[in-house]
């Protein structure tokens, strides 16, 4: 009986490509050593002191670049290629960290954390093209999803360690390890994983293309699901903006404490998010119901914050944002990329990135901003119901998807 789970399990990690596999192990010590961000909000707030208001600028200034950089990335991997994006985004980034925590004054780093974001985060749209181009077509939503399960189980490891070294080093020792396995990750990545070119697209094709050029802007159920995706995002980012400082304000729980819930988030996804992709696929479950399902169960997960007298509660809600994370992010990046037209998924991808560093500038200044004025739990009533109307959209996004299906 185990050993037929255990092999079960195991299944669902065959018929992937040797770069596919590379590609997961450079995420995995990339995302391992981002220490920063699930601290970023403490650091801010308790380390330099800075206001509420404040550290919710810096947040914009965080999502602002990413936004940029969501762009650059898209539109420049379907110029020159995803292959030279990443290598210069990490690289670049990682370096980029090393400087960040000499930088203390308000508006310093307000341009400072613009500048790290537009360049790092040139990397996630790169790298999801890279994923269409190293995996098999039948094998991308999986690939995704081994990549995901890198990054989570990155998150186990990297918040755990991370309040470790914020109690023993101090905030300056993340940094040097988020820089430091920045460069060690792209290093392997060029190192193993040759550059693979894509064939040149005849005229007929260009003409095609152009043609197309303007479907993104005209695909309304993708633009409908991107503001649920948006909604997600900003319901997700919590975690790393308003939570963290909850934890300690209402809770006194300490940075170990905060890590070691986020740990048991990258456990669970180790462990069930492959099977229930693989389960899911084979049972060809419409991807958009797995992302409005989620966004239902995200919305719960900021209801129940209203609990504020039982600190178990917020065991309750990672294990219900948990469950929402896996449902949400796999699918919805599968969807976007089933939406975008040949030789235009850098700029689909690109699209769909931006509205996740949107999602970062709305969560921390509206979630900042709500706290200030009135309160925590005005908060989680107020991100509960943005979960609820993303339900709705998602319902909304699959009876167009499913209305295109019967036309076709």
């Amino acid at each position: 009986m185990i050993k037929n789970a255990i092999r079960k399990y195991l299944n669902n990690f065959k018929g992937f490509s040797r770069e596919i596999w590379i590609l997961t192990l450079i995420t995995f010590i990339n995302r391992a050593g981002t220490m920063v961000l699930p601290f970023l909000s403490k650091y801010l707030k308790e380390n330099l002191h800075f206001s509420y208001s404040q550290v919710g600028w810096i947040m914009v200034c965080f999502g602002a670049g990413s936004m940029v950089g969501s762009w650059l990335g898209g539109k420049l991997s379907d110029k020159i290629g995803f292959y030279r994006i990443m290598i210069f985004s990490l690289l670049t980034s990682g370096f980029a960290l090393f400087a960040m925590q000499y930088v203390t004054t308000f508006s310093g780093l307000c341009l400072a954390m613009f500048l790290l974001m537009s360049v790092a985060d040139m990397f996630r749209p790169a790298m999801f093209v890279s994923l269409s181009v190293y995996a098999k077509p039948e094998n991308r939503t999986r690939a995704l999803t081994l990549v995901r399960l890198a990054i989570n189980l990155g998150f186990a490891a990297g918040p755990a360690l991370g309040g470790l070294i914020i109690m023993n080093i101090g905030y300056s020792g993340l940094f040097w390890v988020d820089g430091a396995t920045c460069i060690i990750a792209i290093l392997i990545f060029w190192i193993k994983v040759k550059e693979k070119k894509v064939h040149l697209i005849s005229k007929e094709e260009k003409q095609s293309l152009e043609a197309n050029r303007e479907s993104v802007f005209k695909d309304k159920p993708f633009w409908i699901f991107l503001v649920s995706c948006l909604i997600s995002g900003i319901l997700f980012f919590q975690l790393f903006t308003t939570i963290p400082l909850y934890h300690k304000e209402q809770f006194d729980l300490t940075e170990f404490q905060t890590g070691l819930l986020l740990t048991m988030n990258g456990i669970i996804i180790f462990f069930l998010e492959m099977p229930i992709v693989g389960y899911v696929e084979r049972n060809k479950i419409d991807k958009v119901k797995m992302v409005t399902i989620g966004c239902l169960l995200m919305a719960i997960s900021l209801f129940l914050m209203l609990i504020n007298i039982w600190v178990g509660i917020l065991v309750v809600m990672m294990v219900f944002m948990t469950f929402a994370e896996m449902f949400v992010f796999p699918f919805s990046n599968s969807f976007a990329m089933s939406r975008a037209p040949k030789g235009h998924e850098g700029r689909y991808m690109a699209i769909f990135t931006m509205s996740y560093s949107m999602a970062h500038i709305l969560s921390a200044k509206v979630g900042m901003g709500i706290i200030d004025n009135w309160g925590y739990q005005a908060n989680w009533a107020f991100m509960g119901t943005l979960g609820v109307i993303a339900f709705v959209l998602g319902i909304w996004t699959l009876r167009l998807v499913n209305q295109e299906k019967i036309n076709l």
